[in-house]
């Protein structure tokens, strides 16, 4: 690579070195940022064993992360826009690593289920403001670069999740306690977040001066107010729902229906991750030739198909290559709404933060749904949801 000059080529203008450092930094922290979310929700089959839970009372307590999540979502955009992304990733992901080491602490060690829901608030107040930083991060990245990017972002968070999630299946096989495996990956998650938040681009409202509280504010009342960024977060929503019940209820629904081991479900809900992936990594090139809007319809009719099959199958190996393109079909909804909330630099932070909000309702409403209507018709039966919201958004 030519060093920098005073008169730079056309190439490096184009995509200077702190930008590569910062796609390098961001990829990191997406990845990272899975590895934590794919860790635990790969443990919590063993969770419910060790907390002696109903399917109804396991909803409610992962519904602990989602509310925290969502108080998050409204002041995130703000608090990037005060301290800047790479600050606000650094002191959010300390809050999911305290979060995780309480969760998995009390699942292991005390077997107290308001402890844990108070580590999974924190874990998912942390994670909730984190994921605004990341991804107002990851599009200010892809402006500068001048080409899709953001889902591979999403893909290296997926990535992420697909090792947390083989590490946790791995855990579990050797058995592992809860208590150790979380706490230590707290620790890694912690430490790689720092390094690679410091990679970010310097934050735009440095370089023109902050703005006024009232200023910010108003921004964001604004945003609530714009037709364009709440259909983007509707999306949002029932994409965000597609991939959250999956993400809560696989593992769980594959060992109840299927009969299969809790590392079997385990790996069963690394296979979805792995579709979320391959998505989210050959995503980019599709929508740079075809669009945006084409490659959805396309992403979000095998999303209903695969989530059919993986429930209707009958047979574990049929389902299983159900709950892939159940993946494949759920990997873009969320990046290319961010993107799409993000198109604006100056205003991404407001619209960034109101598509979070309207998509991590998903998150709050979803956990507990599932679980009562798994208390009803079984688990698995209770991902028939997942169709039956995604087919209105092709009509």
């Amino acid at each position: 690579m030519s060093s920098t000059t005073d008169a730079p080529t056309a190439e490096a203008r184009a995509v200077p070195r702190p930008v590569l450092a910062a796609r390098t930094g961001v990829a990191v922290v997406f990845a990272l940022n899975g590895l934590a979310v794919g860790s635990w929700f790969s443990r919590v089959p063993a969770v419910r064993e060790a907390l002696d839970l109903t399917a109804g009372r396991l909803g409610l307590l992962l519904l602990a992360m989602s509310v925290g999540a969502l108080l998050a979502m409204p002041t995130a955009g703000l608090v990037t826009q005060r301290l800047g992304p790479a600050r606000t990733v650094a002191v959010s992901t300390l809050l999911v690593a305290a979060g995780m080491t309480v969760a998995g602490l009390s699942a292991g060690l005390t077997g107290s289920p308001a402890a844990v829901a108070v580590g999974l608030f924190a874990f998912g107040y942390g994670s909730g403001t984190c994921d605004v930083a990341m991804n107002i991060e990851g599009a200010a990245v892809e402006k500068r670069l001048g080409r899709t990017i953001l889902p591979r972002f999403h893909a290296a968070w997926s990535l992420g999740s697909v090792a947390g999630a083989g590490i946790g299946a791995g855990a579990a096989r050797l058995g592992v306690p809860i208590a150790v495996h979380l706490s230590a990956l707290a620790v890694v998650v912690l430490a790689g977040t720092l390094l690679g938040a410091r990679s970010f681009l310097p934050a735009v409202a440095e370089a023109d001066g902050p703005a006024e509280p009232a200023s910010r504010r108003r921004a964001l009342l604004a945003a609530w107010r714009e037709p364009r960024t709440l259909l983007i977060g509707l999306l949002v929503l029932v994409m965000a729902f597609t991939e959250g019940s999956a993400n809560d209820w696989l593992a769980v629904a594959f060992v109840d229906g299927y009969g299969v081991s809790e590392a079997v479900g385990a790996t069963v809900f690394g296979v979805f991750v792995v579709g979320m992936t391959l998505g989210r990594t050959a995503g980019t090139v599709a929508i740079d030739r075809w669009g945006r809007v084409p490659v959805l319809f396309g992403t979000i009719g095998l999303a209903a198909v695969g989530a059919t099959c993986a429930v209707l199958a009958g047979s574990g190996p049929v389902a299983i290559v159900g709950v892939a393109l159940w993946g494949l079909g759920a990997s873009l909804g969320f990046p290319v709404g961010m993107s799409a909330a993000a198109d604006d630099e100056d205003r991404a932070p407001a619209r960034v933060s109101v598509v979070a909000v309207i998509g991590y309702t998903a998150f709050l409403g979803g956990p507990p749904l599932l679980g009562l209507l798994g208390d009803h018709v079984g688990t698995l039966r209770a991902l028939l949801v997942v169709p039956v919201l995604l087919l209105p958004t092709l009509a």
